[in-house]
């Protein structure tokens, strides 16, 4: 089967076309669209056709000029160790598909594997709900703004969010609230963690949400969570906290100090680093639940009695009508999804505390060995941490963080004399000579 220029992709034969183009009294097809001259284009594009072999190798030749460093990044992307079973069982065909995974009578596997995924985030967070995923922790964060503006009865417009947000995550709330009305509001942090003293001034009648991490962007566990909840509750703005599946597992509970919404990543499990593409989780309260964003998988019975899952509540615009839909996201992360909740039931409870725990560990020990050097203090926020520190160096920063480079080391750099490390348990083995290479250029 191949079209009119050769191309297997096109159903149609010419003279099928010919005959459609004949129907609709037109005489080829540019007729049906119409498209402004200084956007169309006419030409060739200039692409030579090569083999497989040749595109391969040059290829190979463009990543060969990507520098070869151990990467000691961080900030919401994180890389740990995937076993091998996450590939081997999410590569099988019954979860490979080419079009949507949620009909009941033919993926009752998949779905079984996302309840299982939502059953994860339940636990993890203690709230009673969770969807089976968003794009990431960044779209997550903007479709719990406009949750808190459709169902809080403040007369207010503006989101509280901390002045540490790692900027990606703020410019993609602030798409959310632009198109919403909402107003991004900054709230100063103290030594790492939230300032409660300043949201105690500033929540009111015009907040309608407050968002806070744990962990932080600079990896600072935060410790007075309880209180920024009662804040928000006082106020009746909707309290959305940010986090990630590993630290869940050792942090305090989100329901336990008062998480209305949770939200964050999940690609943390399943997923080498990727730097951009996520896996967002979203978990709320009971009072939500026709509120939720994105997809639900439910359990319930077929006719014959036999247990069966099946999407349910749905209030997406392509489900309802338009006007009554609680959030125009199109897609979410199946199948990513099922590689975090493989990885997650490969570890067990016992193994997903112990990772945390080694995230905590690592963290405090490689703080200690740079805090030790002349010239570093290291961590700058007097805090526990989740993996990743700050570190403030008497030199630049930036010409700090060039000179780690040259020796194949990559960090961030936060400030003018402000870097930030992060470790997990792919690059631990390097921390002994990250540590020699800070000696080095310090």
């Amino acid at each position: 089967m191949s079209g009119a220029d050769g191309t297997p992709y096109a159903p149609h034969t010419d003279a099928e076309t010919a005959e459609m183009l004949s129907a609709i009294g037109v005489d080829d097809e540019e007729a049906l669209f119409d498209i402004p001259d200084e956007v169309a284009f006419d030409g060739e594009f200039g692409i030579e056709p090569r083999t497989e072999r040749e595109i391969r190798a040059e290829c190979s030749r463009i990543f060969g000029r990507n520098d070869d460093l151990t990467e000691f990044l961080g900030r919401g992307h994180y890389g740990h160790y995937v076993p091998s079973v996450v590939d081997h069982l999410s590569d099988r065909a019954e979860f490979l598909t080419s079009y949507t995974q949620y009909q009941p009578e033919i993926s009752q596997g998949f779905l079984q594997a996302l309840f299982e995924y939502q059953s994860m985030l339940v636990e993890l967070t203690g709230l009673p709900v969770a969807n089976c995923s968003m794009y990431d922790a960044a779209t997550a964060l903007g479709e719990a703004a406009t949750l808190a503006d459709r169902v809080r009865s403040t007369s207010g417009d503006t989101v509280l969010v901390p002045e540490q947000l790692r900027e990606g995550k703020r410019e993609v709330l602030a798409n959310y609230c632009a198109g919403a009305g909402l107003t991004v509001e900054r709230y100063p942090m103290a030594d790492g963690n939230a300032d409660v003293d300043a949201i105690a001034d500033r929540v009111g009648d015009d907040v309608v949400m407050v968002y806070a991490e744990n962990p932080t962007v600079r990896g600072c566990i935060e410790e007075r969570l309880g209180a920024v909840g009662d804040l928000a509750a006082e106020s009746d703005a909707l309290f959305v906290l940010g986090s990630d599946v590993v630290s869940l597992a050792v942090l305090e509970e989100p329901a336990s100090v008062g998480a209305d919404v949770v939200v964050g990543e999940a690609s943390v499990l399943g997923l080498p680093t990727a730097y951009g593409m996520g896996l967002g989780i979203f978990a709320c309260s009971d009072e939500f639940l026709r509120q939720v964003p994105g997809r639900l998988v439910g359990a319930s019975e077929d006719a014959g009695g036999d247990r069966a899952y099946t999407l349910t509540l749905q209030t997406r615009e392509q489900h309802i009508r338009k006007e009554r839909a609680t959030s125009n996201i199109c897609t979410n992360q199946a199948w990513v999804a099922l590689r975090a909740a493989i990885h997650a039931a490969s570890l067990g409870p016992d193994g997903l505390v112990d990772l945390a725990n080694d995230c905590v560990r690592e963290a405090a020990a490689l703080a200690d060995r740079i805090d030790g050097l002349k010239g570093a203090v290291a961590p700058v926020h007097d805090r526990h941490h989740v993996r990743e520190f700050a570190v403030r160096v008497d030199q630049p920063a930036a010409a700090i963080a060039e000179d780690l480079e040259a020796e194949g080391f990559a960090v961030h750099v936060v400030g003018e004399h402000l870097l930030q490390v992060c470790v997990t348990d792919l690059n631990a083995g390097r921390a002994d000579d990250l540590v020699a290479a800070f000696e080095e250029v310090i």
